[in-house]
């Protein structure tokens, strides 16, 4: 279940990395880096997976992952279409923790900064005021040379440590496991489910997509991933019932029976569990935005 080992280079010239991503390919593996992360999604949609969390991201979403956090965005399949595609537009800020010195987090002025960066290790995503503030200053960070770069680095920091509305996105007990022998398990499981989730997926086919037995599958991914595949598996087809609610073209039944579920009973009561609201509430609270 390893991640890929991602190094993120920097130069003699700039402390840290920042640069904007016009193709939906650029994170589209499982890897980590020892380097912070902070993006912004100006422009897309898909599945993230940043440690054992699994959400749909959308245009505008700002996260910061701390070092070495696997993680993986995964683009919807129309960004993909070379004849009518979407276009992609995604910033992305890679920083060491000392890169302003390594006493620098270490000054009484910094410690909310500080306390903000060890927390982004379980992963945070931005909301609010904030976030806003924070999408309008990458594109200047990328733009910025000399001391004002820096400048523009530190409004971000500070906007991040004084966000009052942010959601951790990845549960307090999360150790990834980085075993060389099983560093693309984790990927084929992820591309086959998202690839397949409105069919019925057996245990014997998934097991042969990570290329082990139906039993051994089963402990695998439990002790990788804190959770069944069978949750996992529930995820995944109530993240794409959540975009179908939001862009209102079908009833909730039809919904239902798109994304994989064959009981509208089973449907409602996963939805309810994953999200904390029935379908129908669900889809009321954004159509009110």
């Amino acid at each position: 279940m390893k991640p890929h080992l991602l190094n993120v280079s920097t130069n003699s010239v700039d402390s840290f990395s920042a640069r904007r991503d016009i193709m939906p390919d650029i994170n589209n593996r499982w890897h980590y880096h020892s380097a912070l992360e902070l993006i912004y999604v100006k422009k897309g949609r898909g599945t993230q997976f940043i440690g054992d969390s699994i959400k749909n991201f959308k245009d505008g979403d700002v996260v910061l992952l701390g070092s070495n956090l696997p993680h993986y965005w995964r683009f919807d399949p129309e960004f993909f279409d070379e004849t009518a595609g979407e276009p992609v537009d995604v910033y992305a800020i890679h920083f060491k923790e000392d890169f302003l010195g390594k006493d620098f987090l270490d000054l009484p002025e910094n410690q909310e900064i500080k306390k903000v960066l060890l927390q982004s290790r379980q992963g945070i995503q931005l909301q609010g005021t904030s976030k806003e503030r924070i999408a309008g200053l990458m594109p200047q960070i990328i733009e910025a040379t000399g001391t004002m770069r820096i400048i523009k680095m530190l409004e971000v920091l500070t906007e991040i440590a004084n966000c009052e509305e942010k959601n951790i996105l990845v549960s307090l007990g999360f150790k990834p496991n980085f075993l060389e022998n099983e560093k693309d398990r984790i990927q084929s499981i992820y591309n086959y489910t998202i690839s397949n989730y409105k069919n019925k997926i057996e245990l014997k086919e998934i097991a042969a997509v990570a290329k082990i037995s139906p039993n051994s599958f089963c402990k695998f991914f439990k002790t990788k991933s804190r959770k069944t595949y069978t949750q996992f598996l529930n995820e995944i087809r109530v993240g794409q019932a959540c975009k179908l609610l939001i862009e209102n073209d079908l009833t909730v039944k039809e919904i239902c029976y798109d994304c994989g579920f064959y009981n509208f009973t089973s449907f409602h009561k996963y939805f309810r569990e994953i999200t904390g609201k029935t379908p129908l509430k669900y889809q009321q609270a954004f159509s009110k935005q």
